[in-house]
């Protein structure tokens, strides 16, 4: 076979055609291969950071890519935001609430469970996550806290709870119990170990 490369003719023989499209074709082989091994890595250390709520996003979004794709924005979107640690002042005070809200639980639970998310978005906030809806807050304070995020949700749920299905007392208690834990985690102060280990 005669081809012309750059005004020059060349002979190639069938051996040398074969052997190209060999070189080729493991060429192709191995970038798949890579690609595949880069997707795998993801999706394993997107299971680690994530833990139940990777589970979750693939449940919503349909397919292990997209919810992938979701995470990884979340990520990125926490990344450009200034989260930050609480100063001694504020961390007791905030402290003092949690204690004030605690103590009405006797007598009011589901005033308390309010109260008690009402503290959790202020403790947020004065993090530095943006006010947004609950599932976009959610989905942010998860980048940094997935482990505590099946304990939020169900607690925001009993808190936001109206109309004829009302909280149980039991519901009421658990909520205040999972708010408790969500608190403690979120006032500590982290240190680089701590942050590294969370996610």
């Amino acid at each position: 076979m005669q081809g012309q490369i750059n005004g020059m003719y060349y002979n190639f023989t069938s051996f040398q055609i074969m052997a190209a499209v060999a070189v080729l074709l493991i060429l192709i082989v191995v970038a798949v291969g890579l690609y595949a091994e880069r997707r795998k890595k993801r999706t394993v250390a997107l299971k680690n950071r994530f833990g139940s709520e990777y589970d979750r996003a693939i449940l919503k979004h349909g397919s292990a890519r997209e919810a992938e794709d979701k995470l990884a924005n979340r990520t990125t979107r926490v990344e450009t935001m200034e989260i930050r640690e609480l100063g001694v002042t504020e961390r007791e005070r905030l402290i003092n609430d949690w204690h004030t809200v605690q103590s009405r639980f006797v007598d009011h639970p589901k005033l308390a469970v309010i109260e008690a998310d009402d503290l959790i978005n202020g403790l947020l906030e004065a993090r530095g996550y943006p006010i947004a809806n609950f599932e976009q807050r959610a989905a942010d304070v998860s980048v940094g806290y997935p482990r505590i995020m099946g304990s939020y949700r169900l607690a925001h749920d009993v808190a936001v709870r109206n109309g004829s299905v009302d909280a149980t007392t039991e519901e009421l208690r658990n909520a205040m119990i999972q708010y408790r834990g969500i608190f403690d985690e979120l006032i500590q102060v982290r240190t680089p170990q701590s942050i590294a280990a969370a996610a």
